[in-house]
């Protein structure tokens, strides 16, 4: 039984352990982005030489992905923040980030997650030693899935397919999940 609300008729794609993908299936250009186990954020502002910056897209209470949920271990019902973000490099996207955060994680130091603004995520999770990552799992995303529909929504021309990694993070005991699909512009780097 779906203990979760679905969030509409796309689909979610399907997320796959890195340790099951083979990495033939991957595109070159796009493998060392999705395994990277360091801070995106950092990778990002050492690649590009260029402007880096933040843009929010959406940040709200809301209800979370059916596998969003599952991962994230929350209580039917339960309601998380759900930040939408863009990472741009001189201007463009190069990255959608989607973070969730279940309302049992926004205790003590994690209600600073919610206060974020245009700073980005990583930033202060890879800053803290309490930070752990706990599971990192991979996709391919079609214009079916949902995600694929949000990632797109500020990009001008939509490809067939992007990828995309997802991280279940530890923090000061509570989790919180970010989602990280990459952009047809990163794939030029």
């Amino acid at each position: 039984m779906n203990r979760f609300a679905p969030q509409s008729t796309l689909l979610e794609p399907n997320w796959i352990s890195g340790r099951q993908l083979k990495l033939r299936r991957i595109p070159t250009d796009i493998s060392h982005w999705l395994l990277d186990r360091g801070s995106l954020t950092a990778s990002l502002k050492k690649a590009s030489k260029q402007e880096f910056r933040v843009r929010v897209v959406d940040q709200r209470w809301g209800r979370v992905l059916h596998s969003e949920g599952e991962l994230l271990n929350m209580r039917r019902g339960e309601i998380a923040v759900v930040r939408e973000v863009e990472l741009l490099v001189d201007g463009v996207p190069w990255v959608f980030a989607r973070t969730v955060i279940p309302a049992s994680s926004l205790h003590g130091p994690n209600k600073r997650l919610t206060m974020l603004g245009t700073k980005p995520l990583g930033e202060v999770l890879f800053a803290d030693p309490r930070t752990h990552r706990v599971v990192m799992e991979i996709a391919s995303l079609r214009p079916r899935h949902n995600l694929y529909q949000k990632a797109v929504n500020h990009v001008e021309t939509k490809p067939e397919r992007l990828w995309g990694r997802r991280t279940l993070f530890e923090l000061s005991g509570s989790h919180l999940l970010v989602n990280e699909i990459f952009l047809p512009e990163l794939g030029s780097v």
